[in-house]
């Protein structure tokens, strides 16, 4: 795919990126009770404290050592328990370790993906149908008739929304493909099985992209999380290329001038939008040493070369 293909999609809207998905690689935790905000807000990074219903919030869930275990999109239902959608090959796992630190405190967290469907729509027919009900900013949430629409971050100039919904939207169905291409190009990460624990929030921009509160107190891997900010010791950050190979997440990346050992990892990956062997999209990890000069490789040292293309958001300027 090259750049010519993108300028073309975004000058010529398509159905390809204007409909409704079923999420299925996606499931939802249900947190219930009087304590549940109080004990979501020390578990992960983002302020759960002061979630309100017209919002949601993207949050990490990370281990001692900083590490993050899971990344989910938390909101607030009506009925005042929170929802925290995550990566659906993580859920059971994240979920047994979030009850191990409940201890005493009042909150129930069960698996709610069965009773808490999730859509992904993007494109002028999906914000249409929506109509009042449409989040105008990302993160912003609103409700209609029992459907819950988040506002995602755009992606290729096309709207996107999260949708826990009780039936399918009446939108055209949406290519998974494309779906997962957008939110690939969004750059907003999702940690699933192939990455748990393998990254701090910030190698994944979270803390530029909201997912990390330095204000709001303790949870596990503050510490850690807070010192590479603070001690300017971020020297790795994501970034989005094109590849022609096969791409997918946890695949090693190396660098043509050290390639004895891996100089990042995908942390998110999408197939062709053209067909087989026309290559894939990444979020990938990476040093930021290993983009001064050289080249970027896929899987292998010899393996297909990285692409860069434009983030659709600002990062800073790290400290040398």
């Amino acid at each position: 795919m090259n750049m010519g293909d993108d300028d073309n999609r975004r000058m010529n809207p398509t159905p390809l990126f204007d409909g409704a998905a079923r999420l299925t690689d996606w499931g939802v935790i249900r947190a219930r009770g009087d304590d549940v905000a109080s004990f979501l807000h020390g578990q992960l990074s983002s302020d759960v404290a002061h979630l309100d219903a017209s919002h949601a919030r993207l949050a990490g869930y990370c281990s001692a050592k900083g590490r993050m275990l899971a990344s989910f999109i938390v909101w607030r239902a009506n009925d005042g328990d929170i929802l925290l959608a995550c990566s659906a090959d993580l859920l059971e796992a994240t979920l047994k370790r979030l009850r191990m630190f409940v201890l005493r405190a009042k909150c129930v967290l069960s698996d709610a993906s069965a009773e808490v469907p999730l859509y992904g729509l993007c494109g002028p027919l999906a914000t249409a149908w929506l109509a009042d009900a449409a989040p105008g900013e990302a993160w912003e949430k609103r409700e209609r008739d029992g459907l819950a629409a988040i506002r995602l971050p755009d992606a290729m100039d096309r709207a996107r929304y999260l949708c826990a919904a009780a039936t399918a939207p009446p939108l055209p169905p949406l290519n998974q493909d494309a779906w997962r291409w957008l939110e690939v190009r969004s750059a907003v990460a999702r940690v699933g099985r192939a990455t748990a624990e393998q990254f701090v929030p910030q190698m994944l921009n979270f803390e530029v992209l909201g997912g990390v509160d330095f204000r709001k107190g303790c949870y596990p891997g503050q510490e850690v999380v807070a010192r590479s900010q603070y001690r300017g010791s971020i020297k790795r950050r994501s970034f989005l290329f094109e590849t022609d190979g096969d791409a997918h997440a946890g695949d090693d990346v190396f660098h043509s001038d050290d390639p004895a050992q891996p100089a990042g990892k995908v942390a998110n990956a999408a197939p062709p939008l053209d067909g087989p062997g026309s290559g894939s999209v990444v979020l990938v990890e990476v040093k930021l040493a290993a983009l001064e000069s050289g080249s970027l490789h896929l899987g292998t040292p010899n393996g297909p070369q990285l692409r860069r293309v434009a983030l659709p958001y600002e990062l800073p300027v790290e400290a040398e």
